[in-house]
């Protein structure tokens, strides 16, 4: 199975890892261009780490800090597809 066509299929696509831009969702991303996936369709969003120093802490602690926490990835999702958002707000 291929994982890109299931993108064309999909309203929303998001990657998100522990590491900085450039990594992950880079490579997906120029998989999708290459592939001319992101010309129409699915709205692609990377999440990654910021660029800045987090200090020692818990884990849920620096991703809250850092963005990468599930309020924020829900967030994320909602900000993109409105039309879920109106719902569940409805």
């Amino acid at each position: 199975c291929d994982w890109s066509s299931d993108v064309c299929s999909s309203d929303l696509l998001i990657t998100i890892e522990e590491g900085s831009t450039g990594g992950f969702g880079c490579f997906v991303l120029h998989h999708l261009s290459d592939a001319g996936l992101l010309d129409k369709g699915a709205k692609v969003r990377t999440m990654v780490l910021p660029d800045l120093f987090l200090d020692q802490d818990k884990p849920e602690k620096l991703y809250a800090r850092a963005g990468l926490d599930s309020h924020a990835i829900v967030e994320r999702v909602l900000t993109c597809l409105p039309k879920v958002t109106a719902t569940l707000r409805a």
